[in-house]
């Protein structure tokens, strides 16, 4: 949303809440966190139903004001504020923050009664649970015996759909949320206690793509009073989301990479270099550096860092000589997918991507010059990508018949092999680099 509507739809959304808020006290925001309700009015938020947030995105700048504008009448029906409490009759539509958020932490107590359905949408897809959890609500059979707090979008059987543990407080006292959503990894903690953990959030709006790069966050309401106070957010930056990111990858990684020399790699060591812990391809050199032990089946982790127009690639059991992207079973793509020289290529060629086979996700990327985390997991033919905590690959090579430019990849069929770095002249970083073989 550009600034002129977003404001304007701001200040006609606080002129809509009326007493006794004016004589609330503005809530105080823990240390980094911000206030999305200030107390008093709605400043900072629209109204949305349950809408998928790319038809928004696509609109024109007068249309989504247009759309914004006409939300304030059912606002205004649906939507008061008590007393410093956010409050919602069980109707109308979802309150909805005019900005877009990646990384965060979200804080949010709320009271609700018997009866009630609701929710907190992030990156404006559905949700985090929040319901009658009682035998008396009717909704045992799809699972509200289970208590709030789950992915409930969640497909059946995945990680985060049910609730780890029932943590509801009963009606009438306040409930405390904690939301973590690094990439499509959510974590929640309901009253102090961890109802899910780090599931992976999957779009609701589109299941075959990830979650979405960033979006909105949505207070949903349906169905009985639901009030709401002590809304924080916090934008986690890249470093610690990748922090986050590692101490919840799976134990049993070793590293690959002593942070001082090339002990333990073969190939042109000569056109990289070591420094501050981390591996970087010479500028003007390149070729295929590749560590002596050979994998077959592995999880690897490790962080990148491009550089404006960076081009590399991971090699994925190479057989120690030849191009990696065809010899090998495969080359995952590290490319700064956003410089201009690259806006035409092969969508099988953008960063994550099994080179020349199966097209990456795109959009997940930090920004150029931050690090990157990314997990790679191989099991037999199958490959798969976590990029900042998104998935942006899930496939099996040995389903590909359709192959760039018709070029033969013998090596796709390899079972073991070697992992390394494909060099293709830019000074690409690479740090952290670990393995975990699975076999």
């Amino acid at each position: 949303m550009r600034i002129a509507f977003a404001v304007a739809v701001s200040i006609a959304l606080a002129a809509l809440v009326w007493a006794p808020a004016a004589t609330a006290e503005e809530p105080k925001a823990p240390a980094g966190f911000t206030a999305l309700f200030n107390g008093k009015d709605l400043t900072g938020w629209h109204g949305m139903g349950n809408q998928d947030p790319r038809v928004i995105w696509a609109m024109k700048e007068d249309e989504r004001a247009k759309k914004f504008s006409d939300s304030l009448a059912d606002i205004q029906k649906h939507w008061t504020v008590q007393n410093g409490e956010l409050v919602n009759d069980g109707g109308g539509l979802y309150l909805t923050t005019d900005k877009d958020y990646a990384d965060i932490e979200l804080l949010v107590d709320y009271k609700t009664v018997p009866l009630a359905d609701s929710g907190v949408y992030v990156r404006g897809t559905p949700q985090i649970q929040i319901w009658d959890y009682t035998k008396e609500g009717g909704k045992w059979d799809i699972g509200a015996g289970k208590g709030s707090g789950g992915l409930w979008n969640n497909s059946a059987g995945a990680p985060g759909k049910d609730p780890l543990v029932l943590a509801d407080k009963p009606f009438g006292q306040w409930n405390s949320l904690r939301i973590l959503q690094v990439g499509a990894r959510t974590s929640v903690w309901l009253n102090d206690k961890l109802v899910v953990d780090h599931a992976i959030m999957e779009n609701y709006w589109d299941r075959k793509q990830p979650l979405f790069a960033k979006g909105p966050i949505q207070l949903q309401t349906h169905g009985g009073e639901i009030r709401w106070r002590n809304i924080f957010v916090r934008e986690i930056p890249a470093d610690e989301a990748n922090q986050i990111l590692a101490k919840k990858a799976d134990d049993g990684f070793t590293p690959i990479f002593n942070g001082k020399d090339f002990d333990g790699w073969a190939g042109p060591v000569d056109n990289y270099q070591v420094a501050d812990g981390t591996i970087m391809c010479k500028p003007g050199k390149g070729g295929t550096i590749y560590t002596k032990q050979e994998y077959g089946d592995f999880m690897a982790r490790l962080e990148i860092k491009l550089p404006p127009g960076g081009n590399n690639g991971l090699a994925i059991r190479y057989p120690g000589q030849g191009d990696t992207a065809y010899a090998g079973m495969c080359e995952l793509q590290v490319l700064d997918n956003d410089a201009s020289q690259y806006a035409k290529l092969d969508p099988r060629q953008y960063h994550g991507s099994a080179y020349g086979m199966v097209a990456a996700a795109r959009g997940y990327q930090r920004p150029v010059g931050q690090w990157n985390f990314q997990e790679v997991t191989v099991k037999g033919s199958k490959i798969k990508v976590e990029l900042n905590g998104t998935v942006i690959l899930d496939a099996d090579l040995s389903q590909v018949k359709e192959l760039m430019a018709n070029s033969p990849h013998p090596g796709k069929e390899l079972t073991k092999g070697y992992f390394g770095f494909a060099g293709h002249s830019d000074p690409v970083e690479f740090r952290n680099i670990c393995i975990k073989p699975l076999q």
